[in-house]
Parts: C-alpha cells; structure tokens; sequence
C-alpha cells in the first residue's frame, strides 16, 4: 500500500485527524506525510473542517 493510500484509509476510518495524528497511525514520517497531503489537497480529495484536522472529501 502506497502513501497515498495509507493516509486515506486513516481518514476514511476515522474523525478528522491532523498530519501528526495521520503520521502516528501510519508508522509514516510526518515530512512525508505532509507532502503527499498536500497533493491530496489540490486535487481536492481530502478536506479540512477544522483548522490543521483534515477528512476524506466526500
């Protein structure tokens, strides 16, 4: 399972979650974490209803 992937499957399962929180659960760094989230964002795939909490836009 890619990133990208790992970081979808967190949120999917869960209330929003900050990039550190995401980094946690994913055993991921939060550098990169944070990169493939930012892509995330631009292609509007994932979504903040809180400040610095991101949820799979859906």
């Amino acid at each position: 399972m890619d990133v990208r992937e790992q970081i979808l499957k967190v949120l999917n399962e869960n209330e929003p979650m900050s990039a550190g929180q995401i980094a946690e659960k994913t055993g991921l760094d939060k550098k990169i974490v944070e990169k493939e989230m930012d892509k995330l964002k631009k292609e509007n795939l994932i979504v903040s209803p809180k400040r610095c909490y991101w949820t799979v836009n859906k």
